[in-house]
């Protein structure tokens, strides 16, 4: 495919009434754009999830303006601030607002009012988590965040098992040993996979491997941002049928057990089968206690 022309005309921001979603780093400041920085100079205020931590970015740029407030739980009000705010540039925490952040919402209140709405090319964390991850990106699809539990989680995750295509996800630190091992319990403990945190910052890491191997790299814990990224379904292999509610919890404790998982583990999976944790957690030493198994160091009664 033939490269477009570059289009070499100085940054040129348009006059009057504009919505624009401004998509800030994701980590290294140096990656906020040129344009980005005219638009934001040019708004008449910046609405964002977070006034402090917009607040600091955009003194570090040398820009002052005034910030509104507009995150998941204050965008009802998104229709009286474009009312008071004419030229409005929007920004989130981190990357291009409108993906896994509110956003969506104020582009459907402008166009509702006859606004003009522009989207900045710029920062993503999938994106680049993709291309890191050595596996086939031709076609992918995003997930966003899995829902934490339920049937909504089991479904989503024989969804995810069963594509052909790469699956990427994001997770936060304290839920991505979880994550990985419900991924591996759904596609198959050798699926290949990656796991990217910390984007274009200090220690960035992406590790890649099979599901298994990745869950017993970070049983320990991570910090950071995360992107997941899993191997689409191998040609030839069978979708797996769709998951059933287990009909014994305690059973499936007891075979997880003795498949060599710890008690934490065991709890994390029944979690992700829909039970309360104090339930997993209890089912899980129930097994523990039965086989005489390690439990992992965990202090009795006290689920974490």
């Amino acid at each position: 495919m033939d490269a477009a022309p570059l289009d070499l005309e100085p940054v040129r921001v348009p006059e009057g009434a504009r919505v624009w979603l401004v998509p800030t780093p994701v980590g290294n400041l140096g990656d906020i754009t040129l344009r980005a920085l005219e638009v934001l100079k040019a708004a008449d205020a910046v609405a964002c999830e977070d006034t402090r931590r917009t607040g600091l970015l955009l003194r570090h740029l040398g820009i002052s303006k005034p910030l509104v407030r507009l995150d998941a739980h204050t965008m009802h009000r998104a229709g009286s601030v474009l009312e008071r705010h004419a030229r409005l540039a929007y920004v989130s925490d981190a990357g291009t607002p409108g993906i896994s952040d509110p956003g969506a919402e104020l582009v459907q209140a402008a166009v509702a009012a006859d606004i003009p709405v522009e989207v900045l090319p710029g920062a993503t964390a999938f994106v680049p988590a993709l291309v890191l991850s050595g596996l086939p990106n031709a076609r992918f699809t995003f997930e966003g965040f899995l829902p934490r539990g339920g049937r909504d989680r089991r479904e989503r995750l024989q969804a995810l098992a069963a594509r052909e295509e790469t699956s990427v996800l994001y997770e936060s630190p304290h839920r991505l040993h979880a994550t990985l091992l419900d991924l591996a319990s759904a596609c198959g403990e050798g699926r290949a996979a990656s796991v990217t945190r910390e984007l274009s910052k200090r220690f960035e890491e992406t590790r890649r491997g099979p599901l298994a191997e990745l869950a017993a790299h970070f049983a320990a814990g991570v910090r950071g941002e995360l992107v997941v990224v899993v191997a689409g379904r191998p040609a030839g292999d069978h979708a797996r049928p769709a998951a059933e509610e287990p009909t014994d919890h305690a059973a499936q404790a007891r075979a997880w057990l003795a498949g060599g998982l710890s008690v934490r583990e065991v709890r994390d999976r029944l979690t992700g089968l829909g039970l309360r944790k104090k339930e997993a957690y209890a089912l899980a030493l129930a097994a523990a206690d039965e086989q005489g198994a390690d439990k992992g160091g965990e202090a009795p009664g006290s689920p974490v």
